[in-house]
Formats: C-alpha cells, sequence, structure tokens
C-alpha cells in the first residue's frame, strides 16, 4: 500500500510539474502575443498620422522666399499714393553701423527709390564708402538673392562734379554719399567762384542771381532735389544737410539707425505718402 501511495504521489508531482511549465510558456506567448498587438495598434494609428503631415521639405523656407520678398517690397512701394523719388538718410549719432545703413539703402532701392543720399556729421561714410559699398552687395545677397548681374545698380558721385566714381550701366538706384563738405561749404566755395569770375571780369555783378547760384550747386542737372529726409539719432538739427536742397524736403525723425527694421522704414514712407505737402503756399 505503501508503494502505491508513493508512484501516485509521484505522478502528481510530475503532472504538477507539467502545469507549471504549461502556464509559464502561455504567459510568456501571451506576453508576445500582447506586444505585437500593441505595435501593430501603434502602427495603425501612427503611420496614418504622419502621412497626412506635408513633407518635411516642404516646411523648410525655400530660397525663393527671399524673391518672394523682394517682390512684396516692390508691390509695398506701389501701393504708396506718393513715393519719394530721392530720399536722403541722415544719421545723427556718433557710431554709424554700416550694416544698417546698408540694409535701408537695399530696402529703399527695393521699394523703388530711384536716389538714396548717406550722410553724417562726421564724413565717415565718405571716407570709406568702398566698406559701405562691400556692406551693400552683400546685403543684397542676403536680403535679396540678388547676385551678379542681377543686383541693383549702386552707382557712386563724386559731389561737386558730374564725373562718377564707378560707371554702371543701367542703373536701377543711385547711392550719394554725402558729407559737410558738401553743404555750407560748397556754398562758401561757389559764393568765391563767382567773386573770382567779377574780379576777372568773366561776369558782372548783375550776372549773379539765384539761377547761376543754383547752377553752381548742383552736381548733376539729372539728380532731383530730396523729396524725403529720414533723420536718425537725438539731435534735432539738419547738421548741414545740403541746406540748399532741402526748401522743400519733408523730414522724419527716427530714434536710431541702430537695429532699424524694413517696417520702421515703410513706416516712414506712409506717413510721407499720407502728408499734405504746401510746397510753401
Amino acid at each position: 500500500m505503501a508503494i502505491v501511495y508513493e508512484f501516485v504521489w509521484q505522478v502528481l508531482h510530475v503532472l504538477l510539474h507539467i502545469h507549471r511549465t504549461l502556464i509559464t510558456w502561455f504567459r510568456i506567448r501571451l506576453r508576445n502575443w500582447n506586444g505585437r498587438l500593441w505595435s501593430r495598434a501603434l502602427t495603425a494609428l501612427i503611420v496614418p498620422m504622419a502621412l497626412s503631415f506635408p513633407n518635411q521639405k516642404n516646411i523648410v523656407p525655400a530660397p525663393g522666399k527671399r524673391v518672394d520678398r523682394r517682390y512684396r517690397w516692390g508691390a509695398d512701394g506701389k501701393s504708396l499714393e506718393k513715393l519719394p523719388d530721392h530720399i536722403g538718410l541722415l544719421i545723427a549719432e556718433e557710431e554709424p553701423r554700416y550694416t544698417d545703413i546698408a540694409n535701408l539703402v537695399v530696402w529703399c532701392m527695393a521699394v523703388g527709390i530711384s536716389y538714396v543720399s548717406v550722410y553724417d556729421n562726421y564724413g565717415v561714410f565718405r571716407r570709406d564708402n568702398s566698406r559701405l559699398m562691400d556692406e551693400i552687395l552683400k546685403q543684397q545677397q542676403e536680403l535679396l538673392d540678388l547676385e551678379g548681374s542681377k543686383q541693383l545698380c549702386v552707382e557712386f558721385l563724386n559731389n561737386g562734379t558730374d564725373k562718377q566714381d564707378q560707371q554702371v550701366l543701367s542703373c536701377q538706384s543711385v547711392l550719394k554719399v554725402l558729407s559737410p563738405d558738401d553743404g555750407k561749404l560748397r556754398i562758401v566755395q561757389a559764393a568765391q567762384q563767382l567773386c573770382r569770375a567779377v574780379e576777372q571780369r568773366d561776369k558782372t555783378s548783375k550776372d549773379i542771381n539765384v539761377t547761376v547760384l543754383d547752377s553752381l550747386l548742383r552736381e548733376s542737372k539729372s539728380t532731383p532735389d530730396p523729396d524725403l529726409v529720414l533723420k536718425f539719432g537725438p539731435v534735432e538739427s539738419t547738421l548741414g544737410f545740403l541746406p540748399w536742397h532741402i526748401r522743400l524736403t519733408e523730414f522724419i525723425s527716427l530714434p536710431s539707425h541702430v537695429g532699424v527694421s524694413y517696417e520702421d522704414l515703410f513706416s516712414a514712407l506712409q506717413r510721407y505718402a499720407s502728408c499734405e505737402q504746401r510746397l510753401g503756399k
């Protein structure tokens, strides 16, 4: 009888071991199956969402964005009731920034302004106009994506004569770099020239009038007087900016040229377009 009990006990022990083995196997299979099920479920949810997003290549700004911006700025200029043909940038600050001035020049040309004059009271830009030219060409590339023959033309004038520092064909814009020498000093020089002409009897005192003086003070008959001057800085003065040429010029003051934006420039152009010019009446 003891032998029977021992045999039954061993059989039950074997069955229990088999049972535990089967339970472990089923748990592993169930875990793997659930993992694949969740993976398939997540894939079913995520893949359609991923396909619904646009291609990443379309999200990255294309180079054509700068071209679009150039046309937008041109459209801004055409949208104004009036646009200055000649704009002056008067820097009444001690430390002129080449990059900010170059940005202003490029924006002015982009909206369709034909003549841009840059003036500072210390003659910094006049002494180093090649550096300003290089900065303008650089900003044309960065802001407008223009290069080579497609660049907006820039022409430096030797003030006081019709001779040009650089000959550029089919220029869309002309840049003039001015200093105090082009203001009151030019008037003094013109007066001295007339006095010498009278002294040498090339002219008489009766020949001297406003028209004669005006012709001596204008370096180029094709360059109009400034319609608008943007003054940058806290100083409430024209600082000798072309006193003979600004009798009908509109002045708008801005706090600083440092960090100036296109929106600042366009806001000033809008103010100019909406102002009433009575032209001395």
